[in-house]
Order: structure tokens, then C-alpha cells, then sequence
């Protein structure tokens, strides 16, 4: 093996470490701004329900987003791409009904 070799290799598995690397990093991310944003808005509703302080809605977003966060973790970007679509609509179906309600 000559010493060209060993450089292609070695620069064919760096590059597949890198794209490892920025895919599992990308996936963290928006797992973790997925989890934030929904555990904030389901904190928030029950914040108000309960009539809670600050303490206890920063409590319900970590619990929350610890949970999402995990419960994210099998699917693929894709499919948590779809999850975040499925819950922006569920939101915005909650919203007309709550305009429309008496």
C-alpha cells in the first residue's frame, strides 16, 4: 500500500466522520427544538389552567422537553419534520376553535 493510498483513505474516512458527525448533530438539534417549543406551549396551557408561577412553567418546559426530546429520538428527520407539521396544524385547528367559540 503506498502512501497515496493511505492518504485517500484516510481522507474518504474522514469525510464519512464528518457528515456522521453533522447529521447526528442536526438530528439533536431539531429533536431538542422540537421538544422546547411544544413542551413550551403545552407548559403555558397548563400554567394557565392551574394558575402556577414561573417556577413551575420553566419545571413543566424541561419536564416536557426532556420527554419529547426522548420520545423523538427513533424517528428520522423526516418523520420529525411531519410530527412538527402534525402538531403546527393541530395548534391552529385549537386557535380557530377558540375564536370561534361563544
Amino acid at each position: 500500500m503506498t502512501i497515496g493510498e493511505k492518504f485517500k483513505g484516510f481522507s474518504s474516512d474522514l469525510q464519512v466522520g464528518a457528515k456522521n458527525a453533522s447529521h447526528s448533530l442536526a438530528h439533536s438539534a431539531l429533536r431538542l427544538v422540537s421538544g422546547f417549543f411544544i413542551g413550551l406551549v403545552v407548559s403555558l396551557v397548563i400554567q394557565e389552567l392551574t394558575q402556577s408561577g414561573t417556577f413551575m412553567l420553566l419545571f413543566l418546559t424541561l419536564m416536557f422537553t426532556a420527554a419529547i426530546y426522548k420520545g423523538l429520538s427513533r424517528m428520522t428527520m423526516v418523520h420529525i419534520l411531519i410530527f412538527d407539521l402534525i402538531c403546527y396544524l393541530i395548534g391552529q385547528i385549537l386557535a380557530m376553535y377558540i375564536k370561534m367559540a361563544p
